[in-house]
């Protein structure tokens, strides 16, 4: 029947799709270490002008 074939196709095929959209997915996501640190140091940036702002409004 027409209908096996595409089962059989479905139930092999399917898994090694999907495994593959998935580790395409993590390795485009993953991020490089100078990314990271750029990222680390413009958060602490970020929170050292906010607790200033906070200093200079607290009386």
């Amino acid at each position: 029947m027409a209908g096996d074939g595409v089962w059989s196709f479905v139930v092999i095929a399917g898994p090694i799709i999907l495994v593959a959209a998935l580790l395409f997915a993590i390795l485009r996501n993953r991020r490089s270490r100078h990314d990271e640190a750029r990222t680390e140091e413009a958060t602490r940036a970020l929170y050292k002008e906010q607790s200033a702002e906070d200093r200079a409004r607290t009386p």
